[in-house]
């Protein structure tokens, strides 16, 4: 995995990387818990792993899935993780000792996403049946079955309130879905625009949904009336991840490219390209004070504020160069959180 850390009013380069290689196959998804103490990855190995990402630390490896793993998700609390796999299950998993809470079927074909509502207590999935499954992770039951898409459903996102879920399709719409019910909002809006498949979707704090696609543009959208606000258009790439800052004005864009673009949504105009040297940039995150992480396919690399390091600082660097991720090795608290 690569993730690169960005001050976004200094400048910055990148001058360590991590890297992580205990599955067996290639890595196709990445999840952050909220704090970044905690990342989880899912593989074509049919494996989830934890990771304890400041230590670089292999926590725990996750069996149950029969086919590759195509989606994680961290819960808001991190007691749980969510996987989606081509086994067309998605299973939650309870954090702290690897216990399957549920394992849901409800898709007929392979389930591409999963994402936890913000209280928690709710789970969307996406499969190639073209539907959205939400779940209530109360009951391990259906809540939702939500249908109309002619293509598969590749990315699901919950509005701050967790009263809109906005999924994304191979058939180049956004729909809109209004879990409670609004005076003046219909129960579903389809946002169109798009000219290839929708491959990330995001809603700030302030409620602008964020959509990005396979014809290397992101779109910014009102949830409240489905307006299209901006076309932000400077990648060369597929888009495949989006998420805003926690101030909602910038967004931040992972592509096919090899960079992470920093947008300002007031005007539309790119503040920042964070390039870096690896294929495969799957997923971005801010952290609670305004860093930017990215991750990819093979590497960690951080980058920072230019500054002399310190004694310090390079005999520290060399010996986490020197270190060996153990698969055997448990670095959790007693309580199961990470520190």
């Amino acid at each position: 995995m690569l993730a690169a850390q960005l001050e976004l009013d200094g400048t910055f380069d990148a001058r360590k990387k991590t890297r992580y290689e205990k599955h067996k196959d290639e890595i196709n998804c990445v999840a952050f818990s909220r704090d970044l103490e905690m990342m989880v990855t899912g593989s074509d190995d049919s494996r989830v792993r934890v990771w304890n990402r400041p230590k670089n630390i292999l926590v725990c490896r996750f069996f149950g899935h029969t086919g590759a793993i195509k989606g994680v998700a961290v819960s808001p609390d991190s007691c749980f993780i969510a996987s989606a796999s081509y086994d067309r299950t998605v299973i939650v998993w309870r954090t702290r000792n690897s216990e399957i809470i549920y394992k849901l079927t409800g898709h007929s074909r392979a389930v591409e996403t999963v994402g936890f509502s913000n209280d928690g207590k709710l789970l969307c999935s996406g499969s190639w049946d073209s539907t959205a499954i939400v779940w209530n992770l109360e009951t391990g039951t259906p809540r939702n079955i939500l249908t109309g898409h002619k293509n598969l459903v590749q990315c699901c996102a919950f509005s701050a309130n967790d009263r809109l879920l906005a999924t994304g399709s191979w058939d180049h719409t956004v729909r809109l879905w209004a879990l409670c019910r609004q005076a003046g909002m219909d129960q579903v809006r389809v946002l169109k625009g798009h000219t290839g498949n929708v491959y990330a979707v995001a809603f700030s704090k302030l409620g602008m949904l964020a959509t990005g696609s396979w014809d290397k543009t992101v779109r910014l959208w009102s949830s409240r009336d489905s307006r299209c606000l901006a076309v932000l258009s400077e990648h060369t790439g597929w888009v495949r991840a989006l998420a805003f800052s926690n101030d909602s004005n910038m967004v931040a864009s992972a592509s096919d490219d090899e960079t992470v673009k920093v947008w300002d949504v007031r005007t539309g105009e790119c503040a920042k390209t964070l390039e870096s040297d690896l294929e495969q940039l799957q997923t971005c995150v801010f952290s609670s004070e305004g860093a930017l992480f990215a991750s990819g396919a093979a590497a960690m690399a951080v980058a920072e504020k230019r500054k002399k390091p310190s004694k310090a600082d390079e005999n520290e660097e060399e010996e986490e160069g020197k270190r060996e991720i153990d698969e055997r090795t448990l670095e959790t608290d007693d309580d199961g959180s990470f520190g």
